[in-house]
């Protein structure tokens, strides 16, 4: 089920287990995942996208492998607020994997977090060439991280 209101999100998440955020690329899916306290969002990998179904089941085996409750997945929103083509396609995406995955699934504002990303390999000193291969999971850890302040500040408010 989407829920695209946080705290009706949060209800929805048993304790003790952990989210799963994805950064959907054209080419690639970044892979977070946080822990059982929903406290911390880890990157974990990068998934090169072949076709839905494909895609689907890579990610319904890591959720089950890792005792996932619920998916967030970075919404690009354009600058202004507004949604283009990529957040009708991250969209897309969520309603069909909606069929597959009995979880609740939500979105997040994702602007900056590839730029936010970028910034941290940057500073930690990280090559050219293996920016390129953690970058999607480095803003998928952006954008989990963000949705587990903002239900630890549901949480605390």
């Amino acid at each position: 089920m989407i829920l695209e209101d946080m705290p009706a999100f949060a209800a929805a998440l048993p304790a003790r287990r952990a989210l799963m955020g994805l950064d959907l690329g054209t080419k690639t899916i970044g892979v977070a995942v946080s822990d059982t306290r929903l406290g911390i969002a880890t990157p974990v990998l990068t998934v090169k996208r072949k076709k839905f179904g494909t895609d689907a089941e890579v990610l319904l085996a890591m959720i089950a492998e890792r005792n996932i409750c619920g998916v967030v997945l970075g919404l690009p929103r354009n600058m202004d607020g507004s949604e283009g083509p990529r957040a009708q396609s991250t969209r897309a995406f969520a309603r069909n994997f909606e069929r597959l995955c009995p979880l609740p699934l939500t979105f997040w504002d994702e602007r900056l977090s590839t730029v936010a990303a970028e910034r941290a390999l940057l500073e930690a000193d990280t090559s050219r060439a293996h920016r390129a291969k953690v970058i999607d999971h480095v803003a998928a850890g952006y954008i989990l991280q963000g949705t587990l302040d903002r239900l630890a500040n549901l949480r605390n408010g």
